[in-house]
This record gives C-alpha cells, structure tokens and sequence, in this order.
C-alpha cells in the first residue's frame, strides 16, 4: 500500500510584513490581519524561479526521507505561476536532481495540486514506485502586477514543498477528488495580466466544498472527524480553516496553521504545511492525518493517512 516516506519545503528569505503592502495598497496592516490571518509572507528574489525552488524542497524531503534521487521513478509537479507556457517545470527539477529518464510530469493546478499529486502517486506507486510529489509557487510575480488589487495583493506569498510517496509504514489509506468547471472563471490567471478572483465565490464554495470532500472521505472509511488527529489544510484564508473546523465540529487547534507567517502560498501551501508539522510534532502510532485542498477549477478533495 503508498505510504508517505517524507515532506519537505523551501521559503525564500525574504519576509514582508503587512505594513509593507498596506503602504503601497491604502489600507490598514491590521485589516490584512482581520481579513486573512496573515502578517507576513515571503517573497523570492529575481533569480528565485519556480523550478530552483522546488528543487531546494525536493532535496530536503529526500535527504529526510533518506533515499536517494536516483531511487525516484516519478516526478508530478504542482504550480500555477510557473514562468512559461511550456515546457513546465518539471523538467528542469528532474535534470537538477540529476533523475534522468523518469517521466516528469507538471500539474498546473493552483492551490490544490499539492493534494492532487499526492492522491494521484499514491495510485501509480505500485507501477513507477517512490514518487516525488513538488509544488512551487512564485505568487509574487503575480500578484504584484499592476494595477495592485487590495482584496488579492496581500493574500499571496512564495515557496515550495515537497512530499515522497512510496512503500512506507505511514500509509495513504484512501482520498477522493472533485472538479468543477462551471466556476472556472471564479479564480483565474489570464497570461500577462492580474489574476482575478470572485473573492465571495470562492470562499462560500471553499467552506462548502472542503467539509463536504473530508466527510466523504471519512464516511466511506467508516470513520468520524473525531477520530483525526491533525488536519493539515491548504493555507488558503484562516477564517476559511476556521468555518471548515466548524463545520466539522472539531476543534480549530487541530487544523495546522502557518498562514500567519507565509501567506497563501497556493498548491505549495499544504506540503509547507506537512513539512513543518511532520518535523515537530509529527507523527505518532495510532494518528490519522488529513489532507484537504480547494483550488481554482475549482478543484478541491482530502486524503487520509494513518501510521
């Protein structure tokens, strides 16, 4: 059965705190605060891309894993910013991690491709064995377009995470996916303009759609949200991991956050999250860990593990 084998994850050095963006954006930093939960976010710098960040994930999650890249049979990458149409990053992470000759795969899919490539390895583990799921995101060269957005610009941060999927004792026991097109252009990211977002929309179909993907899950395990022990969520909105604990009638302490210090940092959000949670507590005999994600699509689903 997949296992997880490892997380790990890259932030760019630079912090930029929410009086920064207010300056330049005509509003309060506290405001930021209130309407997001987040107070700072990093940001990479110009020769950061999204590929060399992945590949600095990547190498801490293997070197925690303790397997070596030549070990990797597949690549499934994650980013919705990514610098080109094509070729993807992909690629290049595999030519850099010097893994040459298995097929390195890109998932454009905002906030919700770090879920999506953990469910889908899980599925091809038994064909291509260990699978290197990475997620990289240089939102800042996004959001930073002019003309600055205020409900959009300080949401958005940079990083990149990554998540090794093999034969291992913390076992994928079961995941489900969604999709749906009819609010495609909710949130979208036309080429060389401002992303835009039905901020409303998303959020109503996110508190609606991540629950109602979780109690999915569980149902079909025959398991309650009582029984899980950690959360771990894509970073989108603190208010938005709050209603989801509500909804679910379980304690908002036990969804992991570090969107206060990191922002939205899309599909790398919640294999950041994993990598730091996995380092400290961690897991434990006996925990079931969940995975949930929504995303522009909207795409949206959870996962379930147990050690």
């Amino acid at each position: 059965m997949a296992a997880i084998l490892g997380f790990g994850a890259y932030l760019p050095a630079r912090v930029v705190a929410n009086a920064e963006l207010a300056a330049r954006l005509g509003c309060e930093p506290g405001w930021i605060l209130d309407v997001s939960g987040i107070e700072e976010r990093r940001y990479a710098d110009p020769d950061e891309s999204v590929a060399n960040m992945g590949v600095a994930a990547a190498q801490q999650c293997l070197e925690r894993a303790g397997v070596k890249s030549g070990d990797v049979g597949m690549i499934l990458v994650s980013s919705g910013s990514a610098e080109r149409r094509f070729p993807g990053p992909a690629p290049s992470i595999a030519h850099a991690l010097n893994i040459a000759g298995v097929p390195a795969i890109d998932l454009p899919l905002a906030s919700a491709g770090g879920l999506f490539g953990m469910a889908m390895a899980a599925a091809l583990t038994g064909i291509y064995g260990k699978i290197l799921v990475i997620a990289s995101e240089k939102m800042s060269e996004v959001v930073l377009r002019e003309p600055l957005e205020r409900g959009v610009a300080p949401l958005f941060g940079d990083g990149a995470g990554a998540c090794l999927i093999g034969d291992g004792s913390i076992r994928i026991i079961d995941s489900v996916m969604h999709s749906d097109g009819a609010f495609a252009e909710d949130l979208r990211l036309p080429f060389d303009t401002p992303l835009e977002m039905n901020g409303r929309s998303v959020i109503m179909q996110a508190s609606r759609k991540i629950p109602s993907a979780i109690g999915e899950l569980l149902e079909r395990k025959g398991m309650s949200a009582a029984a899980v022990k950690i959360f771990l969520m894509h970073q989108a909105n603190q208010n938005l991991m709050d209603r989801v604990a509500r909804a679910l009638d379980v304690d908002a302490g036990r969804f992991y956050s570090n969107i206060r210090r990191y922002g939205n940092t899309s599909s790398a959000s919640m294999l950041i999250a994993a990598a730091e949670w996995w380092q400290a507590p961690g897991p434990r005999p006996g925990d079931l860990i969940c995975f949930a994600a929504f995303g522009a699509g909207f795409h949206w689903g959870a996962l379930l593990a147990e050690l």
